[in-house]
């Protein structure tokens, strides 16, 4: 049984052989036998996933779909805005090596809290000013924006958005996240990472020397243009 693994492992068939025995039944061999050790290593690999849960194929699945639906929101909140920008999958059919799941067809401005901002909310900071905003009405909101920074916030350019249906903490950030969109700073400049379920302080977060902007809980529900206009979900302004 070890030396079956270990052969497998070193091959680099050992994640083909785990998933193969936890979506299949148990198979009879050339004589029409089940294999003992077969048999033994498929039941020990299902009753090792589904004692775990938080990973396994069935996880990964959940995560996969929540994650897709998390960039149709995204997408969809985006149109609203009528930002223009191109699709992952759009960008992968004109051959481009690194995809975010959005690329702005031009540069936008972002107000986004500040690392040293005196306020330390972070879970869920964007979604409370977006609640702020959607007490007023829509023509107050729209005009009612500060076109300065100040202690709180500041103006932030971004040229590609990648969502995370996920919490952004320190670990996950620090050794997964923060490399990923690193490549496309280099590809396509300054971007935004969005954390749906919140994100750790922002000061215990690197930002890619300034150029990856992170919000928590939603959309920033107003955008600027390179024209000069603001635009919100549902309106806009010179």
């Amino acid at each position: 049984e070890y030396q079956f693994s270990e052969k497998n492992s070193a091959t680099g068939g050992g994640r083909i052989v785990v998933d193969s025995f936890s979506q299949k039944p148990l198979h009879n061999d050339d004589d029409g036998n089940i294999s003992p050790l077969l048999s033994r290593l498929c039941l020990e690999v299902r009753e090792a996933i589904d004692s775990d849960p938080m990973y396994g194929p069935r996880q990964d699945k959940e995560r996969h779909n929540v994650g897709i639906e998390y960039e149709l929101l995204l997408e969809q909140i985006l149109r609203s805005m009528d930002i223009p920008f191109e699709t992952e999958a759009e960008l992968r059919v004109r051959g481009t090596a690194k995809t975010p799941d959005v690329l702005l067809s031009c540069p936008v401005g972002i107000r986004a809290r500040r690392k040293e901002s005196r306020n330390p909310l972070y879970a869920k900071s964007n979604e409370e000013d977006n609640s702020v905003r959607s007490s007023l009405t829509q023509k107050e909101s729209v005009a009612s924006v500060n076109l300065e920074d100040d202690d709180e916030y500041e103006w932030k350019v971004i040229c590609w958005i990648d969502s995370k249906a996920l919490f952004g903490d320190v670990e996950t950030h620090t050794n997964s996240v923060l490399p990923q969109v690193e490549t496309y700073v280099h590809r396509f400049g300054p971007g935004l990472v969005l954390y749906w379920f919140g994100h750790a302080p922002l000061s215990r977060l690197g930002d890619g020397h300034g150029d990856v902007a992170i919000v928590g809980g939603n959309v920033p529900d107003l955008m600027l243009m390179p024209t000069g206009e603001v635009h919100s979900q549902g309106g806009k302004r010179m």
